[in-house]
């Protein structure tokens, strides 16, 4: 039985095209699970919906996401919104369903990914101009006090907690497996010519590996996902200062995006931040004395009561951020753990148990947007 603790949850998210690009393949998603209420960019100027930039966190819990589409012409553009849309739509569908509600929250979340990478695979193969599209997927879902990372490629998903800020998922890359064995520094893999190579993408395979972690939640955690646009431009240290020198979650988005597009801005950037506090939940260990500030948009934000901030530096060193191996440490001190695969989940749903109301939709020649086949149909 998940342990219920109503605490509030503030969001902001923000997608750009950056100066380079003349689209934008990002995504996002904010959803309540308890309402159903969703947050997806819909143009440049999207207006984020009230009831999901402050919220009550509840029964079903929530979720957020960032994904990164690939894929010639519109094709990663369609793979990012068809991830976003899917994994939605199954999260609902599988928490409602008789059957698979009786799973636990981070494998209804593994499920959904798995199957947002099958509909996405299948999509690609349909028409030939989506031959080859896929997408990275980072999802954070927050179900009673856990918060539970999903990870697919790169995207990347960081805890700022009291003092430090760790990046909790691993990227699923060539570079990444190299900084992890030992073979390259991570000042190094940030100037690899094969720094975008990608190990695992929705799409790219009818099977893949979704990696869950869980880690606790404690008060006044804030959790910060990117895509690659801003993880390539701006340090970890520098996307922690940035967030505590802001006035709100908004600001912190808007500022980050624009660093990244001052340093080259060559890709699509897409940030989202989510706050949790109150409730009864556990204050973190060594927290710091905190305030809340309200910004005029009705976020609230996280800063301190000693005006102390990391700092950017040219160098790139700062006491609050740690190397890889001190990274784990901070992470094990915090109670992260990597799940495995249940094998009771089945890996072939029955979609005669889901809901038919919602559909995931896929471009026509016509550039309308009729209902699809569901997946397996």
């Amino acid at each position: 039985m998940v342990e219920e603790i109503a605490f509030k949850i503030s969001v902001y998210a923000k997608s750009d095209v950056g100066v380079v690009r003349s689209g934008n393949e990002d995504n996002f998603l904010v959803l309540n699970l308890s309402t159903a209420d969703t947050w997806k960019p819909e143009g440049p100027d999207d207006n984020p919906p009230a009831s999901l930039t402050s919220f009550s966190q509840s029964h079903y819990g929530s979720l957020i996401a960032v994904t990164d589409g690939m894929g010639g012409a519109l094709a990663g553009e369609v793979a990012s919104r068809l991830a976003v849309e899917c994994v939605r739509d199954r999260m609902l569908e599988l928490q409602a369903s008789p059957s698979y509600s009786k799973f636990s929250f981070p494998e209804r979340l593994r499920l959904s990914i798995e199957l947002a990478n099958l509909y996405v695979y299948q999509m690609s193969a349909k028409r030939a101009e989506y031959n080859g599209m896929g997408a990275t997927f980072t999802a954070v879902g927050l179900s009673g006090t856990d918060a539970y990372f999903g990870q697919v490629g790169d995207s990347r998903a960081y805890l700022i907690r009291g003092r430090h800020i760790q990046q909790v998922t691993r990227d699923q890359s060539l570079v990444g497996q190299l900084v992890e064995a030992g073979h390259l520094t991570e000042e190094e893999a940030e100037r690899h010519s094969y720094r975008n190579v990608i190990l695992q993408a929705l799409g790219a395979s009818p099977n893949l590996n979704v990696v869950i972690d869980r880690l606790p939640i404690r008060d006044m955690d804030t959790f910060a996902l990117c895509s690659d646009g801003l993880s390539n431009k701006v340090r970890p240290d520098e996307i922690k200062a940035i967030i505590d020198q802001s006035g709100s979650l908004k600001e912190a988005c808007e500022s980050l995006i624009n660093l990244a597009n001052e340093r080259g801005g060559e890709d699509n950037i897409t940030v989202l931040i989510a706050q949790v506090s109150g409730g009864r939940l556990t204050p973190a260990e060594g927290r710091r004395t905190t305030a809340l500030l309200t910004s005029d948009s009705g976020q609230h934000f996280l800063t301190t009561d000693s005006g102390q901030h990391s700092l950017i530096s040219d160098s790139g060193q700062n006491s609050l951020i740690s190397d890889s191996g001190q990274q784990q440490r901070w992470l094990e001190r915090w109670g992260a753990e990597t799940l495995p695969r249940n094998p009771d989940l089945p890996y072939h749903i029955d979609h005669g148990l889901l809901d038919d109301e919602e559909e995931t939709t896929l471009p026509p020649e016509d550039d309308t947007f009729p209902p699809t086949e569901k997946l397996g149909e």
